[in-house]
């Protein structure tokens, strides 16, 4: 952690949409920290007291921190619906009257998102495919492939001719293997654009927590990502998202991994201006 600190400040964890009456809500977040459930009218912000930023180079202490944010807004979302996320280390300066004035500030934008959000979910999908299957056939049905191979049976077996001929068979190989493989993630997106409301291609920079991700988990050598895709799907397409994914895993060669749900990380605006960074003062 580094040195700032804050005199008095609250971590978010999440805007949630709550009964007129307050409810009775806690559970434990980042380093056991009790959070508590702060709300002006029907809008509610989970928080807990902090003094400093969540800020550190060692990353086991990261994932654990990021796990434990993410345990609280999933508990948030089984008792009131769909939440919507803060980013990770996302800090108000002040007291809990500060975070209520900050509410009635923002309260018909996080009204509008959670209205919007509403029975909606983040999804994710990984698929890949062996590489034999994206090759199979390939000669057969490029004529390049096949005056190359001609080529190399024509030549002198292990000369420099030869040598060059095997590299530009595999740059075209390449090639051919990365349209296929494209043209097949857009047939899998827009069979999943009919039924969902947001498809993106995901990338690891983003905002989005899949935890179940480990570094056991990475594809094998002999495998290509397909698709990596994060979904904004309503709750009741769930189960045809499955149906769509069990077709695609279905095919020769393909492995499709579909994890959610999850909070609509991807899919949160940024609300207000109130985030703490690193030069916060002391």
């Amino acid at each position: 952690m580094n040195d700032a600190t804050i005199k008095e400040g609250r971590y978010l964890y999440c805007a949630v949409s709550i009964p007129n009456e307050e409810p009775d809500f806690s559970v434990t977040g980042i380093d056991d920290e009790p959070t508590e459930l702060l709300a002006v009218d029907d809008v509610g912000l989970v928080v807990h007291e902090c003094n400093d930023l969540y800020d550190t180079d060692e990353v086991d202490l990261l994932r654990k921190w990021l796990l434990q944010h993410q345990q609280v807004v999933d508990a948030v979302g089984e008792r009131f619906g769909t939440p919507l996320p803060f980013r990770f280390d996302t800090i108000i300066q002040g007291n809990d009257d500060r975070v209520r004035e900050w509410v009635r500030e923002q309260v018909d934008a996080l009204s509008h998102h959670l209205d919007m959000l509403s029975g909606f979910w983040e999804y994710h999908v990984d698929a890949t495919i062996e590489e034999h299957e994206l090759e199979d056939g390939l000669e057969a049905k490029d004529e390049q492939l096949r005056e190359i191979t001609t080529r190399m049976d024509e030549s002198e077996a292990g000369g420099g001719t030869n040598f060059l001929l095997k590299k530009q068979y595999n740059q075209r190989l390449t090639v051919l293997k990365r349209r296929r493989c494209d043209e097949r993630a857009r047939a899998l997106c827009d069979r999943l654009t009919d039924i969902v409301y947001e498809v993106h291609d995901r990338d690891i920079s983003q905002q989005s927590i899949d935890l179940t991700d480990s570094e056991d988990d990475k594809d094998d050598q002999m495998t290509t990502q397909l698709a990596r895709l994060t979904l904004l799907a309503h709750e009741d397409r769930e189960e045809e998202i499955g149906d769509i994914l069990d077709d695609v895993a279905a095919e020769p060669g393909v492995t499709v991994r579909f994890t959610g749900p999850w909070p609509p990380y991807t899919f949160a605006p940024a609300i207000g201006d109130e985030r703490v960074s690193e030069d916060a003062t002391n």
